[in-house]
């Protein structure tokens, strides 16, 4: 028997201190800024008014918080999927790219060319963030058949997850996705037969008529 496919409502969430100053946070806690919240809020209020069945989101407190009013509003609990991480980002956890072009200008020009194959000093394997997070969003689809769900994760783990499941190749993901941004709305539609993506960084702040 054919399932539906279920409609996947994919969200970076919020600022946070280190992203307002361009860090890699991966593994690190980080806290979301004022404008952080300003954007859950915004995201909230976007989850009115696009009928949403099921929040899930990673186990980082940033993700987690960016979440938070939209299950207020929606009187929802949030599922918590530990695969949904951020790629460990090794030796670069906390600093800039240029801070590290400073330090080590071949191996930063070698990220940029391809970052998987030349991933930063210690990290986690992109190849390997891409299938731990594809087979989440899999799961989290598998559990929603025919539903419209929110996922909040993180900026490179979704670029890579994207990438997988439309058969771009991971060492494009920072060309071909540049940026998701904080709190906009990416739609996929994920089912027996693969992804579709719908929209991609779609602000969740309603229009403003001129």
């Amino acid at each position: 028997m054919t399932t539906s496919p279920t409609t996947l409502f994919l969200a970076r969430h919020g600022q946070t201190v280190w992203q307002a100053e361009n860090r890699y946070a991966g593994v690190s806690d980080v806290a979301l800024t004022d404008e952080g919240r300003r954007q859950a809020e915004q995201l909230a209020q976007w989850a009115l008014r696009h009928r949403v069945d099921a929040i899930w989101t990673s186990t980082a407190t940033r993700a987690i918080e960016t979440a938070q009013p939209a299950c207020w509003a929606l009187d929802l609990v949030a599922g918590r999927e530990p695969d949904l991480r951020e790629c460990d980002f090794g030796t670069v956890e906390g600093r800039t790219l240029a801070e590290f072009a400073a330090e080590d200008p071949e191996r930063a020009e070698a990220f940029r060319a391809d970052p998987v194959i030349n991933a930063f000093p210690g990290a986690e394997d992109p190849r390997v963030a891409a299938a731990r997070g594809t087979m989440a969003l899999r799961r989290i689809a598998a559990g929603h058949p025919g539903q419209r769900v929110l996922v909040v994760a993180h900026n490179t783990l979704l670029r890579l997850v994207l990438c997988e499941l439309l058969s771009i190749p991971l060492g494009a993901y920072r060309r071909v996705f540049p940026q998701l941004r904080n709190a906009a709305v990416s739609e996929l539609r994920l089912g027996e037969e693969g992804g579709a993506l719908l929209s991609l960084n779609v602000p969740c702040a309603p229009d403003v008529s001129p």
